[in-house]
């Protein structure tokens, strides 16, 4: 067998490795991390959905030593929705983590309320609106969504859907979870602000982490 030949046959089964694996050595030629961001959208810092954004994120940064995470919680701070005019809030200080350029994963946590996202959600992903133009900031960035309800059905799949449907106006691509868990993590506030105690939803948000991770590593393999 010819060296161009073998060298060609490696390089294919190389690549397929790369794909299946999503660990190839190539997407991170420049040994800077793909990060993926988690943002509680809860006016409450620090309680049930900032805790299930960090379960989260801890499973995503396990799945491979690539991967690099930060933790955005919004409770407490000032953002207003969208406006034709420039407005001066607490988003400007967040904006450039959604502006880096090794940004591969988002997830995105709101608690319902009446079945709906927060308000604080809905301002933030206005507000996203900015890295739509002049180009696509956010486009092929996987994102997934969970939502913590004081009800076990109490409208965490509608605000996920809510969450998908902003970010689709990004071109992102919408990750869910794994068996359980397939549209994104549902979370149930049932022991007074100690949402660990929800194995089934922080199970959930794990496995959201999980497959965001996946995802991302797959499409910085694909896009790079």
């Amino acid at each position: 067998m010819s060296k161009s030949v073998s060298r060609r046959k490696f390089m294919q089964t190389a690549g397929t490795a790369a794909v299946v694996g999503m660990t190839s050595k190539s997407v991170f030629a420049s040994n800077k991390k793909t990060l993926i961001i988690g943002v509680s959208c809860s006016p409450r810092k620090g309680k049930t959905t900032a805790t299930a954004v960090k379960a989260a994120l801890n499973a995503a940064k396990g799945v491979n030593p690539n991967i690099a995470t930060e933790m955005i919680d919004l409770g407490g701070q000032s953002i207003a929705g969208w406006a034709p005019q420039q407005i001066l809030d607490d988003f400007e200080l967040i904006l450039p983590s959604f502006q880096a350029p090794n940004l591969g994963g988002i997830i995105i946590g709101s608690p319902a309320y009446f079945r709906n996202m927060s308000s604080l959600c809905a301002a933030f992903l206005e507000r996203l609106s900015v890295l739509r133009k002049p180009k696509l900031i956010l486009a092929n960035t996987s994102v997934g969504a969970l939502s913590v309800g004081a009800y076990r059905n109490g409208g965490q799949e509608l605000v996920i859907q809510q969450i998908h449907t902003a970010m689709l106006c990004h071109e992102a691509v919408i990750v869910g979870g794994k068996p359980g868990a397939f549209q994104g993590a549902t979370l149930w506030n049932s022991h007074k602000d100690n949402i660990l105690k929800d194995e089934f939803g922080i199970e959930s948000a794990k496995k959201l982490g999980i497959r965001v991770a996946e995802a991302t590593l797959r499409l910085a393999d694909i896009t790079k």
